[in-house]
């Protein structure tokens, strides 16, 4: 049974069709990814920037983005834990330090660990 020349050629025309129109669907498909991908990014963006803004006029404190102390503090001349504890924002410098055995007795060169608390001053 010979299948006609021109029933042949309908139905490769049609095959070629519909192989075109699947690679249309994906080059669309794959351009609305990108889309969708590059608005996250730029959502995400905007959300983490809006969070650093205040409410005074849009303007950043670098204080706010930035850790007032390194994790590893030393202990400089003068310094007592009460004013450590101001200036890095750490509260429990005391219950973090199981080495610190009398608050008083802060010295130049002690290394203690900094934890800075979440709240701003």
């Amino acid at each position: 049974m010979d299948i006609p020349p021109l029933l042949l050629e309908m139905a490769f025309s049609l095959k070629n069709k519909s192989i075109k129109a699947k690679i249309a669907i994906g080059d669309a498909a794959s351009w609305y990814c990108a889309i969708v991908i590059v608005a996250l990014v730029l959502l995400c963006s905007f959300k983490e920037n809006s969070s650093l803004m205040t409410s005074g006029g849009g303007e950043v404190r670098a204080q706010e983005i930035r850790q007032p102390c390194d994790e590893i503090y030393v202990v400089r001349e003068g310094e007592t834990l009460h004013t450590i504890s101001d200036k890095c924002r750490d509260p429990f410098i005391v219950e973090n330090n199981p080495h610190i055995h009398d608050p008083d007795d802060v010295f130049p060169g002690l290394v203690i660990k900094i934890t800075p608390s979440i709240i701003n001053h």
